[in-house]
């Protein structure tokens, strides 16, 4: 994406995003110089296409259990562009007529997901909000008309909070869609921290400080509050290797310190 006439409108390609960075380190071709100029900053300080892909295969393995409790409605926060193994290709395989809505802010999350989804399937939409604002998402009208409260919802916010500061309030902002969630429904969390590498964790957050979004780690026990009025399933919030991994090799995933995750139900 290096064409300016293919920009589009509201979009500055000189400032790095978060969302097409993320693209980048997975291999993707939906980003400007900007973006790529930066993640290879970051990639030079440790195995960043690693850890994403860790995080991506954590959203596969907690969407299918997720998916095996019931649960055929999900909300994916800060959703990012598409990739393999969405989570309604995922949670489909469980419940064919399962239902998304997938939320981020940015505007060319929005065109390529709208491009993708146009058309196709009235039972996933892509809505255009910020997760800080989560009365824009619940009462948002496509999600009134998927989503129904009265019944289990599942809550996806992989690598979204992290790009809240302590002034947005990510642990009030989950308070709110908890409180709209029925009892029975999941929230599934990954979140950044640099509690192994401090180093690396500051000059990491020295390259997004000229990005859209900040980059803000926590330690353990900030991202376990995230799932106040939740009940964790096991193993809790840990590593992302470790959350229930589909193969032995998986906890030697490089990169997995990085990462907490977590899957709380409600009661």
């Amino acid at each position: 994406m290096t064409n300016p006439s293919r920009v589009p409108t509201g979009i500055n390609p000189n400032i790095p995003n978060s969302a097409r960075m993320y693209d980048y380190y997975l291999g993707g071709k939906d980003n400007f110089a900007a973006d790529r100029e930066a993640a290879e900053k970051i990639m030079a300080l440790g195995p960043s296409r690693e850890i994403c892909l860790a995080n991506r295969r954590f959203l596969g393995r907690a969407v299918r259990y997720v998916s095996a409790l019931g649960i055929d409605q999900f909300i994916d926060l800060g959703t990012g562009l598409p990739n393999q193994n969405n989570v309604h290709e995922v949670a489909r395989k469980e419940h064919p007529e399962a239902r998304v809505v997938y939320v981020d802010y940015d505007p060319v999350v929005i065109v390529h997901a709208r491009a993708l989804l146009a058309g196709t399937d009235t039972a996933i939409t892509i809505v255009h909000a910020d997760v800080r604002e989560p009365s824009s998402i619940l009462d948002a009208p496509d999600t009134k008309r998927l989503i129904d409260f009265s019944k289990p919802v599942g809550v996806i916010a992989l690598g979204v909070l992290h790009c809240l500061t302590a002034q947005d309030d990510p642990w009030g902002v989950v308070g709110e869609f908890r409180e709209r969630m029925a009892p029975g429904s999941a929230l599934v969390i990954s979140h950044l921290t640099d509690d192994a590498h401090p180093e690396v964790g500051v000059a990491a957050r020295e390259v997004y400080e000229d990005a859209d979004a900040p980059l803000i780690h926590r330690n353990h026990h900030q991202v376990s509050h995230m799932f106040d009025g939740f009940d964790l399933v096991e193993p809790g919030v840990t590593h992302v290797a470790d959350w229930r991994p589909d193969e032995a090799w998986e906890t030697e995933l490089a990169g997995s310190e990085w990462w907490y995750v977590g899957v709380g139900l409600k009661p």
